[in-house]
């Protein structure tokens, strides 16, 4: 069995015993166990034939600018191609836009497969997938109707543009404007860190593109567009002006992009461009975690195959060992394994919430279920982007010095993951978010919802392990303390923001021993 097919099947296991899974079979009966199984086998394999031998090449082929225009890696065309045409791009995207309408829990089942076979080309299916969403949402009927079956099939790519220059994070400080002109909105600015903001895979991209459109200070002058690059037939005042030179994800290009009296499309309400972003945003933030998931699963998998292979060492009389027998190698290799497993049920986990959220039939339990996955995501976004690094730096160390070279794709790995948690909000933002909106302004809603859910499982299935289920008990009475403590401290916003980071540590150890039980519970 391949390494794919390996990862297929443990998230396949890892689904049965996620809670909210069966309910959501409930909900969802095209979603039987064999046609789910089906579906993950079928990712594994495409992950493995189409994605996985573009990899290697094109991080060292990279992105080149020619005639004004990105000429992506050889073979990234056809393979962005197939894979919406197979349909990958749109499953979980309704029906009636040319989805397949399935769940968003099993397409964050298989984009590990597919991040992990090349996270470069995914960058452009991340953000296409994403925008396809958003016009759904807020994008009027007739422009809905021409842009999200072309986005869901791969004949058109869309971007997410947000920074500029002087506004990274501080998105407030954005000065991008748009124009109400002879009844057409002009857009002009530029906008940086555009992954695929220009490329030649599709003929047509939308930039989903924040802009002034008053004075009003801070986020609510901020309105939210899809600026095509093509208007009929025409270039619409889109200057590329340089593609970014990266530590890793060579063959995504990072794009600066300069936008002079560009046509554009408003989405949803005038002035809340950034609440209505968000549709896109969360969704691209659990695709990070995905992403973090696919490069540990590879990593793990890397590490644990080398030191079965690997000799040395042992009883000098005796042929060497391999490495896997060294008490020292057995332990980086069970956290390195523990680390990726955990991240992948608590992937899983967030998933069929956020699913729940829309699907339940009762009010109040949606409304529960979307405190408790707001509350998750920040969690998921920013300690699953950091596994893929960490669990990459922990392979090659158990690789030794071939690790740190070009003859094994770990150094790419390693690259590759160190800018995910920057991008779609930094580790900083996400604790900032996680203190601020979920705890404070939130009222600790989710951290309920969270607490209930812990204790339930440890009185479910605390029994059949209690070492490990005392363990989730002490640090969930720990973060709950920290909690306490956190709420306290908003009359002293100084020192609550500078223990946010640690705070929302603490709040993944918890997740951890949470996640770790079940896992256990899995094994038994």
């Amino acid at each position: 069995m391949s390494v794919f097919a390996r990862q297929a099947e443990r998230t396949a296991h890892l689904l049965q015993i996620t809670p909210g899974w069966r309910r959501l079979q409930q909900l969802h009966p095209d979603c039987d166990d064999a046609t789910t199984r089906a579906i993950l086998e079928e990712a594994a394999d495409f992950a493995e034939r189409v994605l996985q031998p573009l990899n290697t090449p094109a991080d060292r082929e990279g992105c080149t600018v020619v005639g004004g225009r990105v000429r992506t890696p050889a073979r990234f065309a056809e393979a962005y191609r197939r894979y919406g045409e197979a349909g990958w791009l749109g499953m979980n995207v309704p029906e009636g836009f040319g989805g397949q309408g399935l769940p968003l829990t099993l397409h964050a089942a298989c984009a590990p497969l597919f991040e992990r076979g090349c996270v470069a080309l995914m960058m452009a299916a991340g953000s296409g997938r994403a925008a396809a969403h958003l016009l759904a949402k807020s994008a009027d009927a007739a422009v809905a109707d021409e842009w999200v079956p072309r986005l869901v099939s791969g004949e058109w790519a869309a971007t997410i543009c947000i920074s500029e220059p002087e506004a990274g994070s501080d998105v407030g400080r954005l000065r991008s404007r748009a124009e109400h002109i002879d009844g057409e909105w002009r857009v002009s600015g530029q906008k940086i860190w555009i992954s695929f903001g220009d490329h030649d895979m599709t003929d047509r991209i939308g930039h989903c593109m924040l802009a002034r459109t008053s004075d009003a200070p801070g986020t609510r002058g901020l309105s939210l567009f899809l600026v095509p690059n093509i208007i009929d037939g025409r270039p619409n005042g889109i200057t590329l002006e340089r593609i970014e030179e990266k530590m890793g994800l060579h063959g995504s290009p990072t794009c600066a992009l300069r936008f002079e009296g560009a046509r554009g499309i408003l989405l949803g309400e005038l002035g809340r461009g950034l609440p209505e972003l968000f549709t896109m945003i969360e969704l691209m933030r659990l695709s990070t975690a995905c992403q973090g998931l696919g490069i540990a699963s590879a990593s793990a998998d890397i590490a644990e195959a080398y030191a079965a292979e690997r000799r040395q060492g042992g009883a000098p009389d005796r042929p060497p060992v391999p490495i896997a027998e060294h008490p020292d190698v057995r332990r980086q290799l069970h956290a390195i394994r523990a680390r990726t497993e955990v991240l992948r049920a608590a992937v899983l986990e967030l998933a069929t919430a956020m699913d729940l959220a829309r699907l339940e039939p009762d009010p109040a339990l949606r409304q529960e279920l979307s405190d408790f996955a707001g509350w998750m995501l920040p969690l998921i976004k920013n300690f699953g982007a950091g596994a893929g690094f960490d669990v990459a730096n922990a392979a090659i160390q158990v690789l030794g010095g071939v690790g740190y070279t070009k003859d094994w794709p770990l150094e790419q790995y390693l690259r590759d993951s160190r800018i995910m948690t920057i991008y779609e909000g930094t580790t900083g933002m996400q604790a900032l978010d996680f203190l601020t909106r979920r705890l404070w302004r939130e009222q600790g809603r989710g951290l309920d919802v969270f607490t209930r859910r812990v204790r339930q499982e440890l009185g479910e299935t605390g029994d059949r392990h209690p070492t490990e289920a005392a363990a989730a008990l002490r640090s969930l009475e720990v973060f709950e303390d920290f909690s306490t403590r956190m709420v306290a401290l908003q009359s002293d916003p100084d020192t609550a923001l500078y223990e946010a980071n640690a705070y929302m540590t603490a709040a993944w150890e918890t997740v951890t021993a949470w996640m770790s039980l079940r896992l256990k519970n899995a094994q038994a």
